[in-house]
């Protein structure tokens, strides 16, 4: 089967070698994304419900490319480096998103995520049975 790989752009995906989303026949799997703000926007830097809209609009953005909806998602993971404080407002996030798809889902304590300014990762595995493969 054919690797359509997906790229964000950046710079990084040559140097530690990793795609935004890969797809291989009705499998897309998004990559660890993450959602830190611009310093000038008005949630910026530690909201983790804006973050998680960012980060989430990233992958939506991702799984458009390879095909995908949100509403293909079958499975998220969700890394957060303060969950007891951060889970319900990333959950809220979750729900809008991910509410029609229901995927099966983990949100996972962490001490830190790459980039320092970030308060959550999230991955998204999706399945779309379109005949394309």
């Amino acid at each position: 089967m054919e690797r359509q790989r997906i790229s964000s752009g950046k710079p990084t995906e040559a140097v530690i070698g990793y795609s935004r989303a890969v797809r291989v026949g009705p499998h897309i799997w998004v990559a660890g994304t993450t959602g830190p703000l611009p310093l000038e926007h008005p949630d910026s830097p530690g909201d983790a419900y804006a973050q998680a809209k960012h980060a989430i609009g990233i992958i939506e953005k991702g799984l458009a490319e390879a095909g995908a909806t949100l509403d293909d998602v079958v499975r998220t993971r969700v890394f957060l480096t303060d969950i007891d404080r951060d889970a319900d407002a990333v959950g809220r996030a979750h729900l809008e998103a991910f509410g029609n798809a229901m995927p099966a889902s983990a949100f996972i304590g962490c001490t830190s995520l790459v980039g320092g300014e970030s308060v959550l990762e999230i991955e998204a595995d999706a399945y779309v049975d379109d005949g394309c493969c």
